[in-house]
């Protein structure tokens, strides 16, 4: 079994919003492999996917899963027209 990982500076982050009660400003992370843990209940962290971050906000039920799961990485957009069925459709 693989042991959990949370970096040390996003806990930081997450015990300071904590002890002000601030929950309303997004927390910037590039961390997409950090494990969701209760403390991080009620925060929208923004994970980064590579192309710009997307705001998650932690709810009970995310507790136990990975940041990245929420920020999906690829979309898929469909696939190409170059169908056989398409060129004889054209003609």
């Amino acid at each position: 079994m693989k042991s959990l990982y949370i970096p040390k500076h996003l806990i930081k982050k997450i015990q300071k919003f904590n002890i002000q009660g601030e929950s309303r400003t997004p927390i910037y992370t590039w961390c997409r492999s950090s494990i969701i843990i209760p403390n991080m209940i009620g925060h929208t962290i923004a994970v980064y996917n590579g192309q710009k971050h997307i705001p998650v906000y932690i709810r009970e039920q995310m507790v136990g899963h990975k940041l990245g799961e929420f920020s999906p990485s690829r979309y898929f957009r469909g696939h190409k027209k170059t169908d056989r069925k398409v060129v004889r459709q054209k003609r």
